[in-house]
């Protein structure tokens, strides 16, 4: 007998619980097209933009006083900082997840004159301690923006106001501060009828492709 000893035969699949009652027996002419999504514009939606703000101009909607216009002040740190983590996170788009890195890239200028309220700037204090007794470092943010620049003090707010997770230092890598107003990015940045977002006279733009566009339906 060519049967093997002890070899146990494969017992049948059981029968299905719900049959299909009217089984097409045509086979599916594309299999891949169950693979794709939803929606055509997905992967448009998680294409980054690259946005521009200045931590030294009067910005109306961060500013710490609101009115008389000419009283506006520039963003503070904790509100831009707060703001440039939500967008480094992408809770700014309808396709925002937690799991996903879905954020776009923020570029920062002029982060030598930020802007503190009250006596924060001498008052703050960071702290480093490398585990070991008698180690413990501490920088006031006065000191530390002379010797690592403003650019560092921002960086360390925004790192503070990102979850603690994998995504984090991914997240922290497309925040591009600088001290100045020179930044090799100026191609890059989201533009609107050829004027960049953020500019003077942006919203003017918009204003006038959006009226354009209702003449033309």
């Amino acid at each position: 007998m060519s049967q093997t000893i002890g070899a146990v035969s494969p017992l049948p699949p059981p029968p299905h619980p719900y049959p299909d009652p009217d089984p097409d027996p045509r086979p599916d002419p594309n299999p891949s097209a169950n693979l794709l999504p939803s929606h055509p514009q997905t992967k448009l939606a998680y294409s980054r933009v690259w946005h521009h703000i200045s931590a030294s101009a009067p910005h109306a909607t961060l500013s710490t006083i609101k009115s008389p216009p000419e009283a506006v002040t520039p963003p503070s740190l904790g509100r831009l900082a707060s703001r440039i983590a939500t967008v480094l996170m992408g809770k700014h788009k309808p396709i925002w997840d937690p799991s996903t890195d879905c954020g776009d890239y923020v570029v920062v200028t002029n982060c030598a004159a930020l802007h503190t309220t009250g006596q924060k700037k001498y008052r703050k204090t960071y702290y480093r301690h490398n585990t070991r007794p008698g180690s413990l470092q501490t920088i006031t943010m006065d000191r530390l923006m002379e010797k690592l620049g403003g650019a560092e003090v921002l960086r360390k707010a925004v790192s503070g106001m990102l979850p603690k997770n994998r995504l984090r230092d991914k997240r922290l890598a497309r925040l591009k501060a600088f001290e100045g107003d020179a930044h090799p990015y100026k191609q890059n940045l989201v533009r609107f009828g050829g004027k960049v977002v953020g500019t003077p006279g942006w919203e003017d733009v918009v204003r006038a492709v959006r009226e354009a566009d209702t003449q033309r339906i």
